[in-house]
């Protein structure tokens, strides 16, 4: 397949290169530009095929798929710092919330096949969610080998632009508003008696009907909250729901474009 190159070596190319991983997709090689040297060492550790380097960013840049894993304060600096080892036919994908396809297009006018994506952590068990928006000027076999490639990592829908940053907050930041939750219902569970593994298994099965009945069930919200009569937490609802719109309304004015 395709030379891939990650301009930055953090959390979401880790992600990302497990899900490759689990799903065995190969490349005919990975680059990876790193300036961490501790991030970058702990990376060619797990995934030893990886070829990295902390000060060269030419390979990386020069891949035939470029993931720009950067965070946007920091993105167009480099962007414009690789622009001249890009190549012309490559896929560029930008996974950076904020910066818009417009202004990479600023720094590199003469490559055409531009995207941005947002994955999720789901994505390292190949059970992501990976919105993708490619710019107009993408071919059509580009964007066809890139969807194909990806839906082996989980679900990823083609969105426009502007949800993107709606979907950095809803699913790409989404697990970790449930993460320490399900963690302490695990403890709880395994405090009444469950094991692990039957405390993993119901708290999986609970929260997949919890979304089917909420969403797919043909009830409304009242008469799906009405099937369970007890509700421990019901007193804590609203100062929650308050936490929900105060924490991510900010946070999300913040990375929109603007």
């Amino acid at each position: 397949m395709n030379t891939l190159g990650f301009i930055g070596g953090g959390r979401i190319t880790r992600i990302l290169l497990n899900g490759f991983k689990n799903a065995n997709v190969s490349f005919d090689k990975i680059y990876v530009c790193e300036t961490n040297e501790t991030v970058m060492n702990a990376l060619k550790s797990d995934f030893p095929q990886v070829e990295t380097s902390g000060t060269d960013s030419s390979k990386a840049a020069s891949s035939d798929w470029v993931f720009i894993a950067l965070h946007p304060p920091v993105l167009m600096e480099t962007l414009t710092a690789i622009k001249n080892s890009i190549k012309k036919d490559a896929l560029v994908v930008s996974l950076a919330p904020k910066i818009t396809i417009d202004k990479i297009k600023s720094v590199i006018p003469d490559v055409q096949n531009l995207a941005r994506m947002n994955p999720n952590a789901g994505t390292y068990v190949n059970k992501g969610y990976n919105p993708v928006f490619f710019a107009q000027s993408t071919e059509k076999t580009v964007i066809n080998e890139f969807l194909e490639t990806f839906k082996k990592l989980g679900n990823v829908p083609v969105v426009p632009e502007a949800q993107i940053e709606a979907y950095a907050m809803v699913s790409a930041m989404g697990h970790t508003y449930f993460w320490y939750q399900l963690q302490q219902l695990k403890e709880l569970g395994l405090s009444y008696g469950l094991s692990e593994n039957e405390a993993n298994e119901t708290i999986s099965a609970m929260l997949w009907g919890t979304t089917e009945t909420l969403f797919n069930s043909g009830l409304n919200y009242d008469k799906v909250v009405d099937l369970v009569p007890v509700k421990p937490m019901a007193e804590h609802e609203n100062t929650i729901k308050e936490y929900y719109k105060t924490c991510l309304n900010s946070l999300y004015q913040k990375i929109k474009p603007v």
